[in-house]
């Protein structure tokens, strides 16, 4: 049988899987080691019931930071897997975390859980609002646990914020505002070359429509290219939407306006480096507001949130590299400072995966709240592309009387071993 038959009869027979008792260790591989997989890596390390059994990537040349990480924890090096497929057959593996771009997100998440991995996957949830969907449908089919990468919902200090929000201590909660304003560089120029022999650009590329090896669409800087990556709106602001999404206890919007080009670099850059979008709901609306050319931030911070209620407002950010949340009355004066005496580790959000695994219980970013969060980013990238108001029908997910913008909500697809099959 081939691979794509085997994992068929699998989910129709039901994959065998571990029982993970409260006192086993968890068994993991980490899909991605570069940059934010490498630091994945060490937090996970460090907790002390989990077995890190594999590192993978394409790339050779990023094997040896990831495995320094994990040797510093638990006395000894992960081997190096460059197929992920490997990591979905290991039977003894309880769960897989997905440190990919953006483009590998939502199929490797469905191969994972067909093959009866629970996934921990970075942010944003998709490359589109379609592939969202389909998480969340797998998850919900093969019973899987798949938290997403937005650690501010494990996070100590907005949590007090959320609650404190939700009390009704700012009135009635009627706007909130979120913004991704810092510098980013300018990536200049570069034309297409051959890929490094250490890397395997065919598997990197993987369902996404081909594009030649440029060194401006791999590592990191795929973010701002639109076949691999979904901007700093989905790089970034993801985090600070899905925290004034959280504070305003909305899901999808009922429409969605605004603006988003690039005004400030001239390099390979094709994702905006500034936006201002609005989306409205019948009673309230979240604004987005970037620009990543700024090196000088808004509000005193580079990235962060403010919520608008009749009596009040409550900042969520973070000073001198320290999370926490303020307080401002009516008349604007600081009546309470939270920013000072809040000690968060980012590590809570690993901790909350793992004792989900064991628990079966939601994980505090299940892919539900995950897939939603990512769609606003999706939709403002579609305003950013069209130049259009968009009205969304959020039961649907889909964009009625606009055949070319709801086009943008799904993707094409290259014959691929990864591509959905949804």
């Amino acid at each position: 049988m081939i691979r794509r038959d085997f994992l068929g009869a699998a989910a129709a027979a039901g994959v065998a899987r571990r029982a993970v008792a409260a006192n086993d260790q968890v068994n993991i591989g980490i899909i991605g080691i570069r940059g934010q997989g490498r630091g994945l890596a060490g937090r996970f390390a460090s907790l002390a019931d989990v077995n890190i059994r594999y590192l993978c990537d394409v790339d050779e040349r990023v094997y040896e930071r990831a495995a320094r990480a994990v040797e510093e924890k638990k006395g000894k090096r992960p081997p190096l897997a460059s197929d992920m497929r490997r990591l979905f057959d290991d039977k003894s593996l309880d769960a897989v975390v997905l440190a990919t771009p953006d483009h590998w997100h939502a199929p490797a998440t469905l191969l994972a859980c067909e093959a009866g991995k629970d996934v921990y996957v970075e942010k944003p949830a998709s490359h589109n609002l379609r592939e969202g969907r389909w998480m969340v449908n797998a998850a919900r089919k093969h019973k899987r646990i798949v938290q997403l990468g937005t650690q501010s919902r494990s996070r100590g200090s907005t949590r007090r914020a959320i609650e404190f929000i939700h009390s009704g201590k700012i009135g009635r909660v009627l706007m909130a505002k979120a913004w991704d304003v810092q510098l980013r560089e300018n990536i200049g120029h570069k034309n297409d070359s051959p890929a490094p022999k250490e890397v395997d650009y065919e598997t990197w590329v993987g369902p996404a429509p081909f594009l030649p090896f440029n060194e401006n669409r791999f590592h990191y800087k795929w973010h701002w290219n639109w076949n691999f990556g979904t901007g700093d709106a989905g790089n970034d602001g993801v985090h600070q939407i899905d925290m004034a999404r959280w504070a305003l206890g909305v899901d999808l919007p009922s429409e969605v306006t605004g603006m988003g080009r690039k005004v400030f670099f001239d390099d390979d850059q094709q994702t905006p480096d500034t936006m201002n979008i609005t989306f409205n709901y019948p009673d309230r609306a979240l604004i987005f507001e970037m620009r990543i050319w700024n090196p000088y931030g808004m509000e005193g911070q580079e990235n962060g949130v403010a919520v608008y209620g009749s009596t009040g407002m409550v900042h969520i950010g973070r000073w001198n590299r320290r999370w926490g949340w303020k307080v401002y009355d009516d008349k604007g004066e600081l009546v309470q400072n939270n920013a000072v005496n809040e000690d968060d580790s980012d590590g809570d959000h690993q901790r909350n995966f793992i004792d989900c695994i064991k628990s079966r219980q939601p994980p505090n970013a299940e892919i539900e709240i995950g897939h939603t969060s990512s769609s606003l980013c999706h939709l403002a990238n579609i305003v950013a592309k069209t130049g259009r108001i968009l009205k969304f029908d959020g039961k649907s997910e889909s964009i009625p009387g606009d055949a070319a913008a709801d086009n943008l909500l799904g993707r094409e697809y290259r014959k691929h071993w990864a591509a959905p099959r949804t």
